[in-house]
């Protein structure tokens, strides 16, 4: 009897150690304002504290190119159009600080990846432009969420129905989002969402699968 406690305990433990961690992808977009503080503060932090709880990330660019700033090269593990959604408990979506055209022209691709992903109802976070990419999707409807101004919808129409609730965190059902990130709190002094917004979006995966 012992012995078939301890195969079956040797099982479990076998069975454990073999699962795969989850998967968050972390999509960085195209065009920064300053590459090494987003890559440095806001992806690399991102990645760390994701891997640090247990999970894998997978980084995604719309070409799958690496991604350098003086010594830091980020290798993307595959291009946006390949993803398989069914791969991962969540997503994440850096600022990067883009210009601040991207809010007027955001990457169809990114929008409409968007859009495939929330009908899964699987938690995603975006952080200050990205939350444009998200609204633009169409899924901050009748949502609170975070950014870096409150918009005027009509100059931004693509806001229109969602609920501005302020530049910091802000979680609503799956979707959480940040109104502030590294260069926010470089250029006017406003605390950097980073670590908040990650450590929101690993809650409410692991809320989903409990």
């Amino acid at each position: 009897m012992k012995k078939l406690f301890i195969l079956l305990l040797s099982s479990v433990f076998f069975i454990f150690c073999g699962k795969d961690n989850p998967k968050v992808l972390l999509f960085i977009t195209d065009g920064s304002r300053d590459l090494e503080l987003m890559l440095t503060r806001e992806v690399v932090v991102m990645k760390e504290i994701l891997e640090q709880s247990g999970f894998e990330v997978v980084i995604t660019t719309l070409s799958a190119d690496p991604v350098s700033v003086d010594s830091l090269v980020i290798e993307p593990d595959l291009k946006l159009n390949d993803v398989n959604p069914d791969d991962y408990s969540g997503y994440i979506f850096p600022c990067m600080a883009p210009p601040w055209e991207k809010i007027y022209d955001p990457n169809q691709e990114v929008v409409d990846f968007i859009k495939i992903i929330s009908v899964e109802g699987k938690p995603m976070a975006a952080q200050t432009l990205s939350v444009a990419d998200f609204a633009k999707a169409g899924i901050l409807v009748d949502k609170k969420y975070a950014f870096t101004i409150d918009p005027d919808v009509n100059e931004y129409p693509e806001f229109k129905g969602a609920i501005y609730s302020g530049e910091g965190v802000i979680q609503d059902g799956n979707i959480i989002t940040s109104g502030t990130c590294p260069w926010k709190e470089r250029r006017y002094g406003i605390p950097d969402g980073t670590k908040e917004l990650t450590q929101l979006l690993i809650k409410a995966i692991r809320a989903g699968t409990e």
